[in-house]
C-alpha cells in the first residue's frame, strides 16, 4: 500500500452531465495526461451511448484506460477494478506521462484511494440470478423488503429501483454471514494511498438538470433504443448487472410494453437527476476535495484555474 504514495494522481470527480469528460480531454491535452476512466458502466464492450463514452476519435488524441475492457455478461467487482487501476498508475508515470482518474463512481474512486476494505468474495451467480428473477416476477419492493430484514441500515438508504444494489446487499450477507452496513462501519479514514489532488465539479442544480434532461433527449436522438434492441438480440440477459444499469433498464422497460416511450424517457431522466444527486452526497463526504462551480466561470476560466491548482500543488514536479 505504501509503495502507491510514490506515484502522483490527478482525480477529475463529479455528477453525471456536469462536464467531467470534456473538460478531462482539455487538460489532458494541455498537460499531458492520460485518463482512467472511474464509471462502472464504461467498462462493458457495445454500451456506448447510454454510458455516454468519450469518443473514438478523442480516444485516439487522449489515451483512455478502463473502458471497454468487459462484454455485458461478465462478472467484474470494486476489487478488479482496483487491482487493474494499481497496475496501471505505475505503468502511466514510467511512460512519462501523468495519470487522471476521471468518473463519478464514487466507490471505484474510494477503492484507488482508500484501498478496498470490503471482504473479496466470489459472486454468487445462482443466488443472484434468482434474486434478480423474484424481483422480475414479484416486485422491486419484495426483494427490498428482503434487504430491510437483513440490513434495515442500508436498506433505509436504498430506494427500491436500485436494484442492483439491494440484490448486492443481500449477497454480502449470504456470503459473508455480516452486513454492508457491518462493513462500512469497520472502515476507518486511512489516509489515500496516492499523492493526489481531487477536484470536484459541480454546476447550479437548476443548470444540472437542464443538462441532464438533454442529454437523455441527445441519447435517444442518437440511437440508444437501437443500442439496448441490440445488446438483447445479442443474447444479454435483462437481469444481468449491465443492463439493469442506468439508461438502461428504462429502455427495456420500454421494450417489454411496461411504458410508453414518452413514460419511458421521463423515467430516465428522473432516475438521472436522482443519481447525480446521490453522488454529490457521496463526494462531498471527502472534505479533501477542491470543487469548482462551472456555472460560475466559462470554459477557460474553468481550466485556467484547474491548471493553477495543479501547479500549486507540485504533484506532478
Amino acid at each position: 500500500m505504501e509503495s502507491c504514495k510514490r506515484y502522483p494522481l490527478l482525480v477529475l470527480l463529479g455528477p453525471t452531465g456536469v462536464g467531467k469528460t470534456g473538460l478531462s480531454l482539455k487538460i489532458a491535452r494541455r498537460m499531458k495526461f492520460e485518463i482512467i476512466s472511474a464509471d462502472s458502466m464504461q467498462i462493458y464492450r457495445g454500451m456506448d451511448i447510454g454510458t455516454a463514452k468519450v469518443s473514438n476519435e478523442d480516444r485516439k488524441v487522449v489515451r483512455h484506460h478502463m473502458i471497454d475492457i468487459i462484454e455485458p455478461d461478465d462478472d467484474f467487482s470494486v476489487a478488479d477494478y482496483k487491482t487493474l487501476v494499481d497496475k496501471l498508475i505505475p505503468e502511466i508515470v514510467k511512460r512519462g506521462t501523468r495519470p487522471m482518474l476521471v468518473g463519478g463512481t464514487g466507490l471505484y474512486i474510494k477503492s484507488v484511494m482508500r484501498g478496498f476494505l470490503f471482504p473479496e468474495m466470489k459472486i454468487n451467480k445462482k443466488l443472484r440470478s434468482q434474486l434478480f428473477q423474484e424481483a422480475e416476477d414479484k416486485g422491486n419492493i419484495y426483494i427490498h423488503n428482503k434487504l430491510k430484514e437483513i440490513d434495515p441500515e442500508l436498506a433505509d438508504k436504498l430506494h427500491p429501483n436500485d436494484l442492483r444494489r439491494v440484490i448486492r446487499g443481500i449477497e454480502v450477507y449470504e456470503e459473508t454471514g455480516k452486513t454492508t452496513s457491518y462493513f462500512k462501519k469497520k472502515q476507518t479514514e486511512t489516509p489515500d494511498r496516492y499523492k493526489s489532488l481531487k477536484i470536484g465539479l459541480h454546476r447550479e442544480r437548476s443548470e444540472l438538470y437542464k443538462r441532464i434532461n438533454q442529454r437523455v433527449d441527445k441519447m435517444i436522438e442518437d440511437g440508444l433504443i437501437e443500442e439496448v434492441e441490440r445488446l438483447l438480440e445479442d443474447g444479454f440477459k435483462i437481469s444481468g448487472t449491465a443492463l439493469q444499469g442506468l439508461g438502461y433498464k428504462e429502455i427495456i422497460s420500454y421494450l417489454k410494453g411496461e411504458y410508453d416511450l414518452a413514460e419511458a424517457v421521463r423515467v430516465l431522466k428522473r432516475d438521472t437527476r436522482h443519481y447525480a444527486k446521490r453522488q454529490l452526497t457521496w463526494f462531498r463526504r471527502d472534505k479533501s476535495i477542491k470543487w469548482i462551480n462551472l456555472s460560475l466561470l466559462d470554459s477557460e476560466e474553468v481550466l485556467k484555474e484547474i491548471i493553477n491548482y495543479i501547479n500549486e500543488s507540485e504533484l506532478f514536479f
